[in-house]
């Protein structure tokens, strides 16, 4: 006699499965048992109690779920059915999908597996069989078959002892509904009805009717269609039936594919479709909320499911041997399902779009005509701000890409009597996306004004920040043009026409072996004249002094000597350029000199009566020609600084609505 290792068999079950697969597994057992008796339609009944250990856990004021006990009244064990479970891979309800395995998946979590069944024998006489599923190399073991004073046929089976760390659901009502939607396929079912499946606990002091749950599910009108795919030899179709469960077990909509009537393997709807992330409610007076379940049948899952129907013979994407691929399949059932739900789909994907409008509107106007062409379809139901504006900056460079596209296509190919037309229209998109990059610089610099605005506050201790805050938001100390990008400064703040100067030093020497650090040295090189280091070209140096200072003018130092001193130094061949060669200077080379500080009494006093400058007409600086040094000198209040920048720009934040 042959012999089968059974631990090895049921070491080898895919992982795939899960606690409820044996229970389902013994549950459709039993139906198809029932299916064999001539009985009428309400005659068939199947109870399930659930067996739990002693210990009461706190929280739940429940016991540990540790096995079931399900009893139908179905044909029985035969002797015909007791052979066939004797038998590995047993065919004999191949016919109704049967795999000859699933007895073995029922070992994979329970420690024991009993069977106690009442049934005719050849000569029409009701016997009743006893046995136990074998763990080592015999299937059954412990068999017995006596008298029985028992008046009708049935079957108990028994699984008891979970194993290890695996645990099911402790509510009964929980338990009910996640074997409802499994077994969904099979309460549907046309020309039959399911059997009264009866859940309970062990002494029957509550119980559940898994049938009476069918009240809450409802196949929606048009719910039932189908699609055709290619395979390697012809094409293979698929049924989708959708449902709406009121009242689910959970609040995901998914798409399930069916084997055999048994629900095998299950997607969430918004791996394909964001707008089924959440569940959905009835616009009617009842206002129900309630889940998408599509179920897809399908000759080719039947034909691929495993063993174990824990999962299916193919892979996501097609494969060498499986034209068709899950994902291919769950995609076309979900867009089926999208269609089938109509006005509740389209309201939210308005919805949606309403949304990553209003973001658009208030916090990335730059992507305006972005979202205007951009297809939702994959961006997050519940998306997140960084969410869309990440979504809508890919969306934005496929646009680009688009549009060059275009272009080259219409030079290349394009004909002069075609070009008019299509002129009009690529210029009109580049336009728009031209704007778009102009609101978001200027959004940028409306942050940035922002930012530079509180950096002049005092902090919570009541006390200025140091002055190399501001400078670093105007250009970071220790570096010059040459080391960061032209982006990467703010001069603007200062002047517009710094963005345009050949060379910036901040806070750095100005030549080898000379401690004097300019807090801003910038070498110009005017827009119209872009020649090389020569004399003729303006040095303008700038110092910054912490906000709120009052000790600007000491004993032997001023802001003023020190922006002097550096040109008089730079004027003697002292400073160097990045490369390190001399700042080609003459003693007639322009040269500007900025200060920006606060300006308190004390100190304007000291520029009016000790250094003689001119008070500007708001009041907020002061400058002065310095004809000894062929100089001019400007000091500007921290506070002027910022409100000059602000008017520039205001005309730009109005226009383009950055508000």
């Amino acid at each position: 006699m042959s012999k089968i290792n059974i631990g090895r068999a049921v070491q080898n079950i895919l992982p795939s499965t899960t606690a409820y697969t044996p229970l389902v597994e013994v549950i459709v057992n039993a139906i198809e048992s029932i299916e064999e008796v001539t009985r009428d339609t309400d005659g068939g009944q199947i109870k399930i109690r659930v067996l739990r250990s002693g210990q009461t856990e706190i929280e739940s004021g429940l016991s540990r779920v540790e096995g079931f006990e399900v009893t139908d009244n179905g044909v029985g064990f035969t002797d015909v059915h007791r052979e066939a479970f004797d038998t590995l891979y047993t065919d004999q309800k191949i016919e109704k999908g049967g795999r000859g395995f699933g007895r073995f998946v029922c070992l994979k979590y329970f420690e024991d597996f009993s069977v106690e069944s009442v049934y005719r024998d050849s000569d029409g006489q009701l016997k009743c069989r006893t046995f136990s599923m074998g763990r080592n190399n015999e299937i059954i073991e412990n068999e017995e078959i006596r008298e029985t004073q028992s008046v009708a046929s049935g079957t108990i089976v028994r699984l008891f002892g979970l194993r290890g760390s695996i645990s099911f659901d402790l509510e009964l009502e929980t338990i009910a509904k996640r074997l409802v939607q499994r077994l969904l396929p099979l309460f549907v079912e046309e020309g039959d009805v399911c059997p009264k499946i009866i859940l309970s606990e062990e002494d029957d002091r509550k119980t559940v009717v898994l049938n009476q749950y069918l009240d809450y599910i409802e196949e929606i009108d048009g719910g039932r269609c189908s699609f055709k795919l290619p395979s390697s030899s012809s094409e293979e179709e698929f049924i989708v039936r959708i449902f709406k469960i009121y009242k689910p077990r959970d609040f995901t909509n998914k798409i399930s594919l069916v084997a055999h009537r048994r629900e095998v393997s299950k997607k969430p709807l918004k791996k394909y479709i964001p707008e089924f992330e959440e569940a959905f409610y009835e616009d009617n007076d009842q206002g129900r909320k309630y889940i998408v379940r599509a179920y897809v049948f399908g000759d080719y899952l039947d034909k691929h499911v495993s063993v174990e129907r824990g999962g299916f013979m193919f892979g996501s994407d097609p494969e060498l041997y499986t034209s068709i691929g899950k994902t291919e399949i769950e995609s076309n059932a979900a867009d089926i399902v999208r269609d089938t739900i109509g006005s509740d789909f389209q309201d939210r994907k308005a919805k949606k779009r309403e949304r990553v409008q209003e973001f658009v509107d208030n916090n990335a106007p730059w992507l305006k005509s972005t979202l205007d062409g951009a297809d939702l379809t994959k961006l997050g139901w519940n998306a997140a701000p960084d969410e869309m504006e990440e979504f809508l900056h890919v969306e934005k460079l496929k646009q680009e890409r688009d549009i060059r596209n275009t272009v080259d296509e219409i030079v290349s190919e394009g004909s002069s009597e075609t070009l008019g037309n299509d002129v009009v229209e690529i210029v009109g998109k580049v336009s728009k996306k031209s704007k778009d990059d102009l609101v978001h610089y200027i959004a940028f610099r409306r942050a940035i004004l922002d930012l530079f605005s509180k950096s002049l506050e005092k902090d919570e201790h009541e006390k200025y920040l140091f002055e190399g805050t501001v400078h670093d938001i105007i250009f970071p100390r220790g570096r010059d043009s040459d080391s960061i990008p032209l982006d990467g400064h703010n001069l603007w703040i200062i002047d517009e026409r710094l963005n345009f100067v050949n060379y910036v030093s901040s806070d750095k020497p100005v030549g080898a072996g000379n401690p004097a650090r300019p807090d801003l040295l910038i070498y110009d090189k005017r827009v119209l004249f872009r020649g090389e280091n020569i004399p003729a070209n303006p040095i303008t140096i700038f110092e910054f002094k912490r906000p709120g200072r009052e000790d600007l003018v000491k004993d032997n130092s001023n802001p003023i000597d020190q922006i002097i001193d550096y040109v008089r130094d730079i004027r003697k061949q002292r400073g160097k350029t990045s490369s390190g060669r001399p700042i080609h200077v003459t003693k007639d080379t322009p040269a500007y000199g900025f200060l920006v500080c606060d300006l308190t009494s004390g100190f304007e006093e000291w520029l009016l009566e000790v250094r003689d400058f001119t008070p500007m007409p708001d009041k907020l600086g002061y400058y002065k020609w310095a004809p000894g040094v062929h100089m001019y000198i400007e000091v500007l209040s921290w506070d002027k600084l910022l409100e000059d920048a602000k008017m520039r720009n205001r005309i730009f934040f109005k226009k383009l609505g950055i508000n």
